[in-house]
């Protein structure tokens, strides 16, 4: 129903836009000929005579009548090239702002209809309702009575006047001609008429001193030269060049979010217990010394939700026999979990995380409020936390450039994917990223439904915004992968490497829409529970997320993938291997933790928020901030609320390999025949019988077996089981046949 839907969709509009231009033909034919017959081929058509000159006949004739003597005169003409350019539009998919054409071309027409008339009864006393049409004369007659003839005739020159001043807003005067420009600054040389050469646009630096002015002379006299091109408007020429392109300008009005959207959850300010940082201190010191490992120093860091211990060990002390030490420093502080780090990267010295008694909550509101997040300059900024120095974490997605997330049920993925979306929404317009949101579990990613028209992305077929479906998360992901093909097609005609770049230059108008350039939004997929869309579908999902993994970063696609069972399974090594910024929260064994992370640890998180994050050669700990659903809520009700785009964003149109097949059915193979036959009468489906029975080769005997699938003689693929039979004898098969060919001719 729903490819019905979109078929009927998308054959209809070009149906009309081509009607529309068949009538605007029809509609200039039909007024030319009314104006050469006028009322007394009207008369006629009243006394029901066929002596009717108008070239459209008796319809022609009638419209022409309506629109032109009872509607706007010889301004009804401009109803023409309104139907033209709806028709080229739709048909052609030219880039023309018929919305606007719309407004201008009505105005028009309501103005000068009611201009004609006024200006033709005051000089004449006389009217002609086939130049300004009884429209004029009706609003004359209306306006008049209320504020008199010089009422009107004011009115009339304050739109005039209102029009002409808008417009002139727009566009940026300039004197066109460097000629023109170097006689004003002789002028203003010579008689000092005016108080700044400020009031002049200079195309060109200012002459410093005489001798640098005999040379510039002539490097503007080769440049008049170069420019003088009769055909290009300078005036509009020279607009397009020093203006430069802004994506954000489609929605201008659009209001970024407020602060005050989102919660203080508990008090963003640590609590430091001294006793409970000197019972801990001690108590490791003295597990060590149990252990004869003498400590130089030890200093402590509080952070949101652990503390970390730094020691010095004395010399000789081997570091391996610190770390085997780990369950007996967590026996003697009663602690959740502890982790250590031997040695600390670039510090030389020996960490020991241990968990608060009393963790505090790290609001999303503290994180998006602080300076380090309002104040980068990164493309694509989001703030997951803070580190164990109560130090705010923001990462550029560009540069990670894929993230992979795991943990177990309960232990915040949902929270850390909430946090990144809610980042970007804060930081970054509509025009300038695009979500596509894929959740199998329905309700995790539900909230940002809302905000569809604004910042999310689907493939054409699809109705709803946040994807569910298997087989169109299969449809997605092979339509971005269409869509990155398509995004580095454009890179390669502009000779450039990644987004930015060719971003860049289309800003600066260096790429031109009419050969077909576009600003590129940056395109981020988030699936929230990986492993069931792997379960399901297999290789299916893993194929098109690997090829993304790999190519889609420079042109501005970027994943973030979580899961709850980090397995070898689900994690596979082509994804690993293309992932190189991975997020874990607690899970429950050392095998999933180095699954994620390559290293232990992430096994001795605390839950909660508690996180790891690597990318690169780090490996930072983190509380996540949280963000609660009412928060996201808000947050999407006030973006909803604002204008957004007509139209969601659509991603390329990809058609699977199943209905290919069906369509391709005419180029069968020629022993597509003897094949049906054979598998008929032994009624078995197999690929490897038609190879040893015809004696065929692997692939061509795998296409003749989707040929027969197609036909609707062999079941679908089920795993190593042949594929069952639907033709039960051999006179059905001949019947299917024959009226196989009857459909090819």
């Amino acid at each position: 129903m729903q490819k019905a839907k979109h078929i009927l969709h998308k054959n209809i509009i070009p149906i009309i836009a081509l009607l529309s231009i068949f009538l605007s033909i029809f509609l200039l034919f039909s007024f030319i000929s009314y104006f050469s017959s006028g009322i007394s081929d009207f008369d006629k058509y009243n006394l029901d005579t066929n002596e009717l000159r108008n070239i459209g006949g008796q319809i022609g004739l009638k419209w022409s009548h309506k629109i032109i003597y009872f509607g706007f005169g010889i301004f009804s003409f401009l109803f023409i090239p309104l139907l033209l350019f709806f028709g080229i539009k739709y048909l052609f998919k030219k880039e023309i702002k018929i919305f606007k054409l719309f407004i201008t071309i009505i105005f028009a027409m309501f103005y000068f209809s009611t201009t004609t008339y006024f200006i033709d009864n005051l000089i004449n006393n006389s009217t002609n309702n086939l130049i300004h049409g009884y429209f004029g004369k009706y609003i004359n007659e209306i306006i008049s009575n209320q504020i008199g003839t010089i009422g009107l005739g004011l009115s009339l020159l304050f739109l005039l006047f209102t029009v002409i001043i808008i417009k002139g807003k727009r566009i940026n005067f300039k004197i066109p001609k460097l000629g023109v420009n170097r006689f004003l600054y002789k002028k203003i040389k010579e008689n000092k008429e005016l108080k700044s050469s400020e009031e002049i646009i200079w195309e060109n630096k200012q002459v410093e001193n005489e001798k640098t002015e005999t040379k510039e002379h002539k490097n503007l006299e080769t440049e008049i030269n170069l420019k003088i091109e009769p055909t290009v408007n300078e005036d509009q020429s020279t607009e397009n060049i020093n203006e430069e392109y802004k994506p954000q300008l489609d929605l201008s009005n659009y209001k970024f979010p407020t602060i005050e959207l989102l919660e203080k959850h508990g008090d963003s300010k640590i609590k430091i217990d001294k006793k409970e940082l000197e019972l801990n201190k001690n108590k490791i010191v003295d597990t060590l010394k149990n252990y004869k490992i003498g400590i130089k120093s030890i200093t402590a860091t509080i952070g949101p939700t652990i503390t970390l211990y730094e020691i010095v060990p004395e010399a000789g002390i081997r570091i391996s026999k610190i770390k085997n030490l780990e369950d007996d420093i967590a026996l003697s502080l009663a602690a959740l979990g502890i982790r250590i780090i031997a040695p600390i990267p670039g510090r030389g010295t020996i960490g020991i995380e241990v968990p608060n008694n009393h963790p505090s909550t790290v609001s999303i509101r503290s994180v998006i409020s602080s300076e380090k997040f309002q104040d980068n300059q990164m493309e694509l900024p989001f703030a997951l936390g803070k580190t164990i120095s109560n130090e705010t974490f923001v990462a550029d997605l560009t540069k990670m450039p894929h993230i992979l997330m795991a943990g177990a049920t309960g232990q915040g993925k949902s929270v850390g994917l909430n946090t990144i979306l809610t980042s970007l929404l804060y930081k970054k317009h509509p025009s300038e990223i695009k979500l596509v949101l894929i959740d199998p579990k329905k309700v995790e990613l539900n909230l940002f439904n809302k905000i569809e028209k604004h910042f999310l992305a689907r493939i054409p077929e699809s109705d709803e915004s946040i994807i569910t479906d298997t087989k169109k998360v299969i449809n997605t992901l092979n339509s971005l992968c269409i869509e990155m093909q398509q995004r580095y097609d454009l890179l390669k005609i502009a000779h450039c490497r990644n987004i930015i770049e060719y971003n860049k230059k289309f800003k600066t108008r260096k790429l031109s829409p009419k050969n077909g350039h576009k600003f590129l939004p940056y395109i981020i997929l988030v699936i929230d529970e990986f492993a069931d869309l792997i379960m399901t579908a297999g290789k299916e999902i893993e194929t098109p997320i690997a090829r993304l993994a790999q190519l889609a970063r420079a042109v501005g696609i970027h994943l973030i993938i979580a899961t709850q069972r980090p397995s070898v399974n689900v994690i596979t090594g082509i994804i690993k291997a293309n992932f190189p910024a991975r997020i874990a929260f607690r899970v429950t064994s050392k095998i999933d933790s180095r699954t994620i992370l390559d290293t232990s640890g992430a096994d001795q998180l605390i839950g909660r928020g508690d996180m790891l994050i690597s990318f690169g050669n780090e490996l930072v700990r983190l509380q996540c901030a949280f963000v609660d659903t009412p928060e996201v809520e808000k947050l999407n009700d006030y973006i909803s609320k604002q204008q957004g785009y007509p139209n969601i964003f659509e991603l390329p149109e990809y058609i699977p390999e199943s209905d290919k097949r069906i369509d391709d059915l005419k180029d069968r193979d020629s022993m597509f025949e003897e094949a049906a036959r054979m598998v008929v009468e032994h009624q078995q489906g197999s690929t490897s019988l038609i190879q040893r029975r015809l004696k065929l080769g692997y692939n061509r005997a795998g296409r003749i077996i989707d040929q027969l699938e197609a036909a609707g003689i062999v079941g679908p693929f089920e795993g190593s089981k042949a594929r069952k039979v639907l033709i039960r004898d051999l006179i059905s098969l001949e019947e299917l046949i024959t009226n196989i060919k009857k459909n090819d001719k």
